[in-house]
């Protein structure tokens, strides 16, 4: 019984991740992480010990992982290394349904603004890592990047803050939705630079 498989040969052009996978986190407070993980993603422990802590809120066997390092301090915002990670909701009902529940659950946001591109909540980890919850402003990818292309964006790379209680009462009281998601005007005697200050 010949067990040789068929020759293959590999690609020669550059080849593009099928998708992001997962991040990991090393943290002095292993609990307070993964709990907090789990109450802003919704997510499941898929594994947990003394050392590590595996979650996800999908299909994937895990989108992040905790490495317990007891002593650990907290991240200095004003560090070089990550910015943030991002995660998409699939319209504006889940974003601020999401914003109302973990404000119920005493986790506020820190930075909620509308990039024109994206309408982001953004948060702050037990260990000071940003997160961002978003949804794209437009249908398309072809919209999202004549957005980026366009005289507005270059003006405003940045975009605006809002207040997310105004939202969701705009939400509920059944604005239009491209009302909802266009980008606010700038406040007066402010750049978007302004909009960067104090997150």
């Amino acid at each position: 019984m010949n067990d040789v498989s068929p020759a293959r040969k590999l690609a020669t052009e550059a080849i593009s991740p099928a998708k992001f996978a997962h991040f990991v986190l090393r943290t002095g407070q292993l609990d307070t992480m993964a709990r907090w993980y789990q109450t802003v993603l919704n997510a499941r422990i898929v594994f947990r010990d003394e050392h590590l802590c595996f979650l996800s809120y999908d299909d994937e066997h895990h989108r992040l992982a905790l490495i317990n390092m007891p002593g650990a301090g907290v991240r200095d915002p004003d560090s070089t290394g990550t910015d943030h990670v991002a995660y998409s909701y699939n319209d504006l009902g889940e974003l601020l349904s999401t914003y109302r529940r973990l404000k119920a659950a005493g986790i506020m946001p820190n930075w909620p603004i509308n990039h024109g591109v994206t309408t982001s909540i953004y948060y702050r980890d037990p260990d000071n890592n940003r997160v961002e919850l978003q949804i794209d402003n437009f249908a398309t990818p072809k919209e999202l990047d004549g957005y980026f292309q366009s005289p507005a964006f270059r003006e405003n790379p940045v975009g605006v803050t809002y207040d997310p209680e105004e939202l969701c009462r705009r939400y509920e009281a059944g604005e239009p939705m491209a009302s909802l998601l266009k980008i606010p005007p700038m406040p007066e005697g402010k750049t978007p630079w302004d909009m960067l200050s104090k997150h």
